[in-house]
């Protein structure tokens, strides 16, 4: 599998990550191929510094030595981190911008999705921009202030809108895209030594964007 990387020096690395591939061993098939192993025969040892669901493509960064992964971890735990996903929304919101900030409980039943929980449930905030509708379906920017499992697609299913293909979450069957319609297309740190502002972005992959072109949000 070809890895695009986006930027390297000795404290960082950062992949578009495609769909399909989990960060992490998972956890029902411990034999399957998982990004950290496979880039680590190039990179040698990586931390993680945080995680993408393995359906969603996009931005992923990873810290390339024990110090850079402490101040990154920081940055992150104290929401300093600047996230922006793009996702395809079923239906129309009623609504241009909105922050959703209903708790959030991970899995729940036998599905192992993530549901809103004010009783047991821990903090979670995501801001909604929707940038574009058309025929029943919305282009939606998400900026998720936490990182809990399966935020977005949570929260988006949680007001009624669940992402394009997430089944899990409740979408309808599609031919339109194999997988939930939701890509991490930006992302902007502190870079753990310089201390500079550093922005990164990712394209859309190949089955998002024709999932907009046909959709007619692109021509």
């Amino acid at each position: 599998m070809e890895i695009n990387i986006l930027f390297e020096d000795s404290d960082i690395l950062v992949v578009d990550k495609p769909a399909g591939i989990s960060v992490l061993p998972d956890g029902w098939d411990k034999s399957s191929p998982f990004l950290t192993k496979l880039l680590e025969a190039s990179f040698h040892r990586l931390w993680v510094v945080h995680r993408l669901d393995k359906i969603t493509s996009g931005i992923l960064l990873f810290a390339r030595n024990a110090t850079s992964h402490r101040s990154l971890s920081i940055q992150f735990e104290q929401h300093l981190v600047t996230k922006i996903y793009h996702a395809i929304f079923n239906g129309v919101p009623d609504w241009s911008i909105k922050r959703s900030s209903q708790p959030l409980r991970q899995n729940s039943g036998h599905s192992h999705h993530t549901v809103v929980d004010w009783t047991n449930g821990k903090k979670a905030l995501t801001n909604f921009h929707v940038l574009q509708t058309i025929k029943g379906y919305s282009l939606v920017e998400a900026s998720p202030e936490t990182g809990r499992t399966h935020q977005i697609r949570a929260h988006a299913a949680a007001l009624g809108y669940p992402i394009l293909a997430d089944r899990l979450y409740g979408a309808l069957p599609t031919e339109i895209i194999s997988r939930p319609a939701l890509h991490a297309m930006n992302l902007r740190i502190l870079h753990p030594t310089s201390g500079l502002v550093i922005d990164f972005s990712a394209p859309y992959p190949a089955d998002f964007l024709n999932a907009l072109i046909k959709l007619q949000f692109l021509s």
